[in-house]
């Protein structure tokens, strides 16, 4: 399978650490998105990443859906099967990648927009729907069980991508989360290679 990503991305980070934990074999293409490369728009034509093309050649777009094509292919190795356990990691993963989009966008509006043209009051919204989010990760990363998930993916790919964009900004407010990330390498040592980088 070839996947179209960035290292910088943290929805690109969760969906190569889903891969790896699933035992899926990826060929990566690096990606610039703002070039609109054709072989990305013929396959996706939203140009976004990460965009996977599978065995068969069918585009899968959207880190979400690319992650839960991992588990149903894995025999659910991402996304356990009870209702409880279900619930919690479907919340988690969606509250990592909205805090992800976020910071993504308020990253984007200082790189994407002169000076001038900038929104204040709407980077601040952004970064409000993201520092809330946080402190219900903050609050829930204990019922995050050992067993790797794609709440642990996401969650990792999140705070990798903190750490490379937002160093400083994040971490006095939010220990439990820091050790979190620092201990994660340890139950998956792939992160280190995988994680969001510059």
């Amino acid at each position: 399978m070839r996947l179209f990503y960035a290292p910088a991305s943290p929805f690109v980070a969760k969906v190569r650490m889903a891969a790896a934990h699933c035992g899926i074999e990826l060929t990566a293409i690096p990606t610039d998105t703002g070039a609109e490369p054709a072989e990305l728009l013929a396959v996706n034509p939203l140009g976004k990443i990460p965009t996977l093309i599978a065995e068969d050649g069918a585009a899968l777009y959207d880190s979400a859906v690319i992650c839960d094509y991992f588990d149903r292919l894995s025999g659910h190795k991402l996304v356990p099967q009870g209702d409880h356990d279900w619930l919690l990691v479907k919340r988690i993963a969606a509250t990592a990648d909205g805090v992800a989009d976020g910071a993504l966008l308020t990253v984007y509006e200082a790189r994407m927009r002169p000076e001038e043209r900038r929104h204040q009051p709407w980077v601040d919204r952004q970064l409000g729907k993201a520092w809330r989010g946080m402190a219900v990760l903050e609050s829930n990363i204990a019922s995050l069980g050992p067993e790797l998930t794609l709440a642990h993916f996401a969650l990792a790919g999140l705070l990798g991508y903190l750490d490379l964009r937002f160093k400083g900004q994040w971490e006095d407010k939010h220990p439990q989360l820091v050790a979190w990330i620092e201990a994660f390498p340890e139950a998956f040592p792939a992160y280190e290679e995988l994680k969001p980088q510059a």
